[in-house]
């Protein structure tokens, strides 16, 4: 317990206040870094807290930190915890929030805040805002606290909306006259809250189980669908035991990557349109029929009647796009530990003929793409240099791969094989751009695992002053910039004919690598698959911030990479 050591004189009382009441209840829930940008009103609390001895972590933008809390959130199964200023800087944190309670990992943005009594009366206080009610519709739950004995519950409550059930952002408001407020010191002790059994288990229903298992014994073409909640769970063991036992294909989504390695011999990763095409019974673990897998329904789910079993901790999942005829309801461990049980020992798995079309079709289309990856031209394209990242993240499977893009993202997530879970983290959900540097500091600081981002130009640019931030801490990461000059690629032009270029072009011939160098980092700049392999080897052996340039033909790539289809066309441009 930190404490004020002020001696009233006239009670002799011990003194505690705001900052150390809500240090020491982050330290009490094992909440020991923080993710933020300092300023008016929380400038002193970080340096509280770090003179406390918790990590506060400092960036050059509030997003940046939201996302590096989100995804510390995610590999740790704890709250990531992001500090923000007021308005402005709060704002900045809560498309991060919004990013995690979309993508279900636990994070708790806590902001400071202008006065109530100014704000309610619209006074015109600095950086004036309703924060909460901004707020609330973006998360989990909102909760602010005006008094510094409602700190620990208010803590706690955020906690454990963060993590129970489905997890998800949460937002914690703290207006600035908090922080200065003063107590007695063993009651502000007394009133901190030690979070017990914050994500309690979950146990399916028995009948769920049966009816389940039920589905599965009548498929002639199942396949498991493995998705990010899949690998949140950390029940790896038990989900590799159900592939396994049953003997079914798998699919990993792209944050599920690793969960089993994309080597198995069950992986169906490389012969995706097959088998949902094909199948028959679909099993969700821990994914979502959302857009990522065209909700369940249309062309490429083929003309093959479908039944859907789909394991979710979260009810209200079930049935969002087409019918789930077994829906089991529980945590990912519970409910595959009580399939497992359920399947005993004389399982029948699935049929040899299923089986092997899959694996037939899998190993052609890696056959087909295998010479493309070996290429060593220059500029390179997007195959040639992936080629020699695939090879790199097999010769180091406890590296974390971080990636964003448009090619780049669809792409690597295709080429580049993972080998154990929570080691691929990307996009997600939205298929956001921006969340490269955060995740990178966050993976190297909750792991402390070496990094290696796989980076689109464009997604770079979102968050490419972070790069300070990793040589500032001195942190195992080694950023590849894929540099085609542009958005999906760098040869549009302006159709007027005038000095602008066309919106999805840059600068030409840019040297992100540059950038590594000013902050004391190393920047390399790479223009061959061989150069860009001993370059990122030279990063990852010596644990420096390293930045490479990756030169990559301006014609490569496509409109919106693998979504272009969600671009809505002119008509009338087409009558032209």
């Amino acid at each position: 317990m930190s404490a004020v050591h002020s001696i009233d004189t006239s009670n002799e009382q011990e003194l505690t206040d705001g900052f150390h009441l809500i240090i020491d209840a982050l330290k009490l829930n094992g909440l020991n870094t923080i993710y933020g940008v300092p300023g008016i009103p929380i400038t002193d609390f970080g340096r509280m807290a770090q003179a406390e001895g918790i990590r506060v972590l400092s960036f050059r933008h509030e997003q940046a930190a939201g996302y590096a809390a989100s995804i510390a959130g995610y590999l740790t199964k704890k709250p990531g915890v992001c500090l923000t200023v007021s308005a402005p800087g709060f704002l900045n944190g809560l498309t991060a929030l919004a990013h995690a309670t979309t993508n279900c990992f636990p994070m708790i943005l806590i902001s400071g805040s202008s006065e109530r009594e100014i704000v309610d009366l619209q006074q015109g206080d600095y950086e004036e805002m309703d924060q909460l009610a901004i707020a609330k519709p973006l998360c989990k739950a909102a909760f602010r606290v005006l008094h510094a004995q409602d700190i620990g519950i208010g803590l706690a409550r955020a906690i454990r909306a963060a993590v129970s059930g489905r997890p998800g952002g949460v937002y914690l408001d703290l207006p600035a006259k908090l922080f200065g407020q003063v107590m007695n010191a063993d009651a502000g002790k007394k009133s901190l809250v030690k979070v017990i059994d914050a994500a309690p288990a979950q146990i399916p229903a028995p009948d769920s189980i049966k009816r389940a298992l039920d589905v599965l014994k009548s498929a002639k073409k199942p396949l498991i669908i493995l998705g990010k909640g899949a690998a949140y769970a950390q029940a790896d063991e038990a989900v590799k035991a159900l592939v396994e036992t049953s003997g079914i294909p798998f699919l990993p989504m792209s944050m599920a990557k690793g969960l089993l390695p994309d080597t198995h011999p069950q992986c169906a990763g490389a012969a995706r349109s097959t088998v949902l095409k094909d199948s028959d019974v679909v099993m969700l673990i821990g994914a979502r029929l959302n857009w990522l897998l065209s909700h369940g329904k249309g062309k490429a789910w083929g003309d093959a009647p479908k039944k859907f079993i789909q394991i979710d901790i979260e009810p209200k999942e079930m049935d969002s796009n087409v019918e789930i005829v077994a829906p089991v309801v529980g945590d990912i461990g519970s409910c595959v530990a009580a399939l497992l049980d359920g399947m005993g020992k004389g399982w029948t798995k699935a049929s040899a003929d299923w089986t092997s079309a899959v694996i037939t079709k899998r190993d052609d289309n890696i056959a087909k793409m295998a010479p493309k990856l070996r290429n060593n031209n220059s500029p390179m394209d997007y195959h040639g240099a992936l080629g020699v990242l695939r090879t790199i993240i097999a010769e180091r499977p406890d590296a974390m791969l971080v990636n964003e893009g448009a090619n780049t993202l669809d792409l690597a997530r295709g080429i580049v094989d993972m080998y154990k879970p929570r080691k691929r983290i990307d996009v997600g959900t939205w298929g956001i751009m921006g969340i490269g540097m955060g995740y990178c500091i966050a993976a190297a600081v909750e792991t402390g695992k070496p990094v290696l981002a796989i980076e689109g130009d464009s997604a770079f640019g979102f968050s490419g002053m972070e790069v300070e931030t990793i040589c500032r801490y001195n942190l195992p990461v080694c950023i590849v910039v894929f540099n085609n000059d542009g958005i999906y690629r760098g040869t549009d032009v302006n159709p007027t004919g005038g000095p602008d270029v066309a919106p999805t072009v840059f600068v030409k011939g840019s040297r992100y690598d540059m950038m590594m160098q000013a902050f004391g980092g190393v920047g390399v700049n790479a223009t061959s698959p061989d150069e860009l392999k001993r370059a990122v080897n030279e990063a990852m052996d010596s644990g420096k911030p390293t930045l490479i340039n990756a030169v990559i033909d301006p014609a490569a790539g496509s409109e919106s990479g693998r979504i272009g289809n969600l671009n809505p066309q002119s008509v009338l441009s087409k009558k032209k």
